[in-house]
């Protein structure tokens, strides 16, 4: 684990440090009640890139052992690009998965060894999931809390405050087989106490919250997803009870004929 911070420490140094923009897409897709999977699309600068070979390197290999952890895999789309997908059954499991790959414990703050004078600030996040189940759908109420606070500056050890508000684009997509409908879009800051209006668009199935870092941002969304095993279970019931009907009431009847009494003459 101190191997991991260290590692990520290094990496973040450099995004802050160097004049590029780092896009970072997470989300997170369901197609039904079993079947999900939480999408991470992270583009770095090309200045960046060519800063150390090295530095990618190693945050590349602790997001690998990280993504394998949670039966994740992890592809290199280019130099700039990596896709990371994490599958998920349920929505304990979303949870789970969600928030034990963006545990805060991993982003404390920490000095790198290569730039020791710069201390790196921590963001923390909590994904809750409640689900309803009406038979033949799931009705899901997802709360999503990002701090990230620490984002909006980094400080060094001689005062120096560094603006990462032109370093990083962040995006959180939620992808549903019938869409989202998205709740209280305003979230209240932390420090100041005024309203934070998220920047919410959608397209579709699809439902992207723009992030602002420096911000607690407060994600809610209410979406149905079909549940295959209640249409499953509805659908043997019918069945069984048309044969049942048919069994009992639609098979040819049979008319016995009694052998004749003898008359006697």
């Amino acid at each position: 684990m101190i191997k991991i911070i260290k590692q990520l420490t290094i990496v973040f140094c450099a995004i802050f440090l160097l004049s590029g923009c780092v896009r970072y897409d997470v989300g997170v897709e369901f197609q039904d009640q079993t079947h999900g999977q939480i999408v991470q699309k992270i583009q770095l600068g090309e200045r960046l890139t060519s800063f150390s070979h090295e530095v990618i390197d190693e945050w590349i290999s602790s997001l690998e052992r990280r993504v394998r952890q949670l039966r994740g895999k992890t592809k290199r789309l280019s130099k700039q690009e990596i896709l990371v997908t994490i599958p998920f059954n349920n929505g304990k499991n979303l949870e789970e998965k969600f928030n034990q790959f963006f545990n805060p414990a991993e982003f404390n703050t920490q000095k790198s060894q290569k730039n020791s004078d710069v201390v790196l600030p921590q963001f923390s996040s909590d994904l809750n999931l409640k689900q309803n189940n009406f038979i033949f759908a799931l009705r899901n109420h997802l709360n999503l809390e990002l701090d990230l606070r620490s984002l909006s500056l980094l400080s060094t050890s001689e005062n120096v405050l560094i603006s990462s508000g032109n370093l990083l684009e962040l995006q959180f997509m939620l992808t549903t087989p019938w869409g989202a409908k998205v709740i209280n879009p305003i979230s209240m800051a932390e420090v100041s106490g005024e309203p934070i209006l998220v920047n919410v668009e959608s397209k579709g199935k699809q439902v992207i919250w723009t992030l602002k870092p420096g911000e607690i941002n407060h994600l809610e969304a209410i979406f149905w997803v079909p549940s295959p095993i209640g249409i499953g279970t509805v659908l043997i019931i019918l069945i069984t009870a048309l044969g049942i009907y048919l069994k009992s009431n639609v098979r040819p009847s049979i008319k016995t004929v009694k052998n004749p009494i003898p008359t006697k003459v």
